[in-house]
């Protein structure tokens, strides 16, 4: 017996390192406009709420270029290199399995363009989940329920019956204006203690233990 139906993961900082990556892409156009490059934290620091954002906090400020099209161009790019040094969490893999296998649906959430997310989650979880969801025009990014809603209507399962699995604060928010129980996690982008500082309810520190909550032992 399951407490839920359905869990839905975020994807960066959750069930895929892409930090790397990431780093590496906004070094690549900073570079490309002149601008001074951001450490590894830096960035770090600055994602979570889509690719727009990430640039706007990246690029110096008063920068009066048009995020738009630089959004574009970053992706372009991204889209190339985005599984250079991308790779799953140790463990998540096994976990999406079991869950499966158990009769639990999954789903990924992610503030990156859809296509991102779809061509992501098919190379590192093909077969392990039922649905991914990015960025999609006319849905409000997270931490707006929007996208978690289009996702648990793909599966047919109810906020009720799901649970939400995260590693940030826009996590946290995403999983409250879902109304769903969250899950933190504490091997992400943002530390235990960041997370405890926001008072998040369960905070996990391997992959193992959502298994321990879903299937409530």
């Amino acid at each position: 017996m399951t407490h839920y139906k359905a869990v839905v993961f975020d994807m960066d900082g959750t069930i895929l390192d892409t930090l790397t990556d990431m780093h590496n892409a906004v070094n690549r156009i900073l570079t490309k406009h002149g601008c001074p490059e951001r450490t590894f934290e830096q960035v770090k620091s600055y994602v979570g709420n889509g690719i727009k954002p990430l640039l706007e906090r990246a690029f110096p400020k008063g920068y009066d270029g048009d995020f738009n099209k630089l959004t574009e161009e970053f992706m372009l790019d991204y889209k190339v290199h985005c599984a250079d040094f991308t790779r799953p969490y140790d463990g998540i893999p096994e976990v999406m399995k079991a869950l499966r296998n158990s009769g639990v649906k999954v789903a990924i959430v992610s503030n990156k363009p859809d296509l991102a997310v779809n061509k992501l989650a098919e190379r590192f979880f093909d077969g392990l989940y039922d649905v991914a969801v990015g960025e999609i025009e006319g849905l409000d990014k997270k931490p707006a329920p929007d996208e978690v809603y289009h996702a648990l209507n793909m599966l047919d399962v109810e906020n009720t019956s799901a649970v939400y699995v995260g590693d940030s604060d826009v996590d946290l928010l995403t999983a409250k204006n879902s109304e769903m129980d969250c899950i933190s996690v504490s091997w992400g982008f943002k530390t235990r203690e960041f997370l405890e500082d926001l008072n998040a309810k369960t905070i996990i520190d391997s992959p193992a233990e959502i298994l321990s909550i879903v299937f409530g032992k």
